[in-house]
């Protein structure tokens, strides 16, 4: 008989922790193995794996990279999906592209997070880019995706490129510089995940805002928005950034890999206004090579919600602080049935 299917689910106790870690996954490359997300506490989302090619536990993270039969090679983190080969182009380029193109002429980023290395290779394809700092704080999953992930090799090489590893709160406080734009590409709040307050009113307020120029813009990812996910924390990152900033805009696309729909939040205190010709024309001028995705008629439509979700955008009040946030549901381990 072949080996039972692995699978990916929440621990709830210290003893199934040590027993979900004892069998964490490895040599798993068999028919009958597949992933497993817990969505919530009554969902899940799986697909079937050709094998696990690595996996390692950092000081902040399990890191496991899969190769799947529908997603292709896909990064987790704490048992969360972070991207997948066939469609993390959707995600990247939704969060990276609307701000440097709302943006007059966008020359320095700095990206929270992204340790992958896509939203760097995205941001690159600007010709007008001059630096790009990409700040995370675990250094394992950073050598883990250059190592493993080669379709960013060229970004991680880039001379336009300055990664650092550290906190992103930390390193923000203690460079002199500001930016053009500063990009929030960090995993999702999770409650025991390593960077929840990165999403906090304080953190927006005290020190991401004064490290943007005067014509400056913040974006981020801000997890799940579809139907039944979106007041998770979609809403309140989206309205605790409106205590902060004078323009807000949230804008959502269907990932498949997330099972979701996902959103992001771009907010400067200047106006982002910018039509669907003049996007594309930038999107022309600016950009070297060719987006798979993102179209000014897209990124319109992108910003127009259904009417719940718009109503609870409108209607939300909870605001993040360190006292008082809001998670994402699961958080992924493997064990063996």
């Amino acid at each position: 008989m072949g080996e039972a299917p692995v699978f990916f689910i929440n621990g709830f106790s210290k003893f199934e922790h040590e027993i979900q870690q004892q069998n964490h996954v490895n040599d798993q490359n068999h028919d009958s193995s597949w992933y497993e997300e817990i969505i919530d506490e009554d969902l899940k989302w799986s697909f079937k794996l050709n094998s696990v090619l690595h996996k390692a536990i950092s000081e902040y993270q399990d890191i496991t990279l899969l190769d799947t039969k529908r997603f292709g090679k896909a990064l987790v983190l704490d048992g969360k999906m972070q991207s997948a080969e066939t469609d993390e182009f959707i995600y990247h380029e939704c969060l990276i592209h609307p701000s440097l193109l709302c943006h007059p002429n966008p020359k320095t980023v700095f990206i929270m997070g992204g340790g992958e290395g896509s939203a760097a290779r995205e941001a690159l394809k600007h010709k007008s880019m001059d630096r790009i700092v990409m700040c995370d704080i675990d250094k394992e999953v950073v050598d883990f995706c250059k190592k493993y992930l080669i379709a960013n090799r060229e970004a991680f090489s880039n001379k336009k490129l300055d990664l650092v590893i550290n906190d992103a709160k930390a390193e923000l406080v203690k460079r002199k510089e500001r930016f053009d734009i500063i990009v929030g590409d960090l995993a999702d709040p999770l409650e025991d995940g390593p960077c929840y307050q990165l999403y906090t009113k304080s953190f927006y307020e005290n020190t991401l805002k004064p490290k943007l120029n005067d014509n400056g813009i913040f974006v981020t990812q801000a997890g799940p928005a579809g139907i039944f996910t979106h007041k998770e924390v979609f809403t309140s990152i989206y309205n605790t950034i409106k205590q902060v900033f004078k323009y807000v805009i949230a804008y959502t696309t269907h990932v498949p890999s997330f099972a979701d729909t996902w959103g992001w939040v771009m907010a400067s205190d200047q106006p982002l206004s910018i039509c669907a010709e003049e996007m594309d024309r930038r999107i022309a001028e600016r950009i070297d090579g060719e987006l798979l995705y993102l179209n000014g008629a897209w990124f319109h439509s992108s910003t127009t919600m259904n009417k719940t979700v718009y109503q609870s955008l409108q209607n939300e009040t909870h605001v993040y602080t360190e006292e008082n946030a809001r998670f994402i549901p699961g958080h992924g381990m493997a064990f063996r049935l």
